[in-house]
């Protein structure tokens, strides 16, 4: 059988085209899509037969084709700082939970804690036309805020929480995750408390700011024991670092830092060097990645809930994305203080 050109089923490509795919596998066009993009109300017997036909045909999905097809696309883009940090990773592995199984596909942006980066991010996904915006944090440029707020997509904030602004948000208080720290080392008899932070990107920073506050209620801040380097955050950066500290001011006794590879390279650095942790010098870190649990000693740090924030984000981007107010736009998901034996 032969097809114009105006056949609507092929393309003059030679690529096979859905159509094809769904005529094969004798389901209609709109099943085929549903199927191959995992939304669980297609029979599991249908999807099996679609994901077949597709394979003989070596059909792949072309994104920006259905965008224009439908006047909508059923893209989501996530857009982080890192993929070399856990924190993310678990994030973004619960936000694909949740958006897989309902036909929406992930586009992963890293902008490498650059703003200008994320403005190029944005720019370019938006050609898309995606459904909805899962982004990191409220630092950003100027046009990329202003792109955001003229594109009309639903759009939540993660991983942290700005009340004021009336924006879709879900974190947890990076202020007062620092203060708790701040405040955790003073009980247990410290007068000498550092901050070391890296990267310096908007979360550390108020991370130090918290902790700040928690020693000038105390009487204790001293800003000479505040060391930020915009650096990577790294265990051989922590390492360097402490010694840096423990060798311009040997009368420190607390130290804490920004993210928890810093204060892994530190706990090593004082096991090369003979600084008893914690007798000399406490060392408290920030995130409570999974290796904080085994180091020697073992690390007291602040526990963020990083995979229950891209799962709750996730969740209320969809009954954005529904057209629906959600009750509670700005959620705290809170964090937790973990002692051990480092502090």
């Amino acid at each position: 059988m032969t097809s114009s050109k105006n056949d609507k089923n092929t393309r003059t490509t030679g690529r096979p085209t859905l159509n094809e795919v769904a005529r094969l596998a004798g389901v209609s066009p709109i099943t085929a899509s549903r199927a191959l993009r995992g939304i669980d109300t297609v029979a599991t017997e249908l999807v099996e037969k679609v994901r077949k036909a597709a394979s003989e045909l070596n059909y792949v999905v072309n994104p920006a084709a259905r965008a224009l097809a439908s006047a909508q696309s059923h893209s989501v883009v996530v857009l982080v700082p890192s993929l070399s940090n856990l924190l993310f990773i678990d994030t973004l592995e619960a936000i694909h939970q949740v958006l897989r199984p309902k036909g929406f596909e992930v586009l992963i942006g890293n902008f490498h804690y650059s703003r200008d980066e994320e403005e190029n991010l944005l720019r370019n996904y938006m050609a898309y036309q995606p459904r909805g915006l899962l982004l990191t944090g409220f630092d950003r440029t100027e046009s990329a805020r202003r792109m955001v707020e003229a594109s009309n997509v639903p759009c939540v904030y993660m991983m942290d929480l700005n009340p004021e602004a009336g924006l879709n948000c879900v974190g947890f208080s990076q202020h007062n995750a620092g203060e708790t720290a701040a405040e955790h080392l003073i009980s247990r008899g410290r007068k000498r408390l550092a901050y070391i932070g890296a990267q310096l990107d908007q979360r550390t920073l108020m991370r130090g700011e918290g902790f700040r506050r928690g020693l000038e209620k105390a009487g204790l801040y001293d800003p000479k024991l505040e060391v930020l380097t915009p650096r990577p955050s790294s265990v051989g950066l922590g390492g360097e670092l402490f010694l840096q500290l423990m060798h311009s001011h040997p009368d420190v006794d607390a130290i804490f830092f920004g993210n928890d590879d810093l204060a892994h390279g530190a706990l090593l650095e004082a096991m090369r060097c003979g600084i008893r942790i914690p007798e000399q010098v406490a060392v408290m870190g920030f995130n409570d990645l999974p290796a904080s649990a085994h180091m020697v000693p073992r690390l007291s740090s602040i526990s963020t809930p990083r995979e229950a924030i891209g799962r709750r984000a996730a969740e209320q981007l969809l009954t954005l994305m529904a057209g629906n107010s959600v009750a509670k736009p700005v959620v705290d998901m809170g964090f937790e203080l973990k002692v051990r034996e480092s502090t």
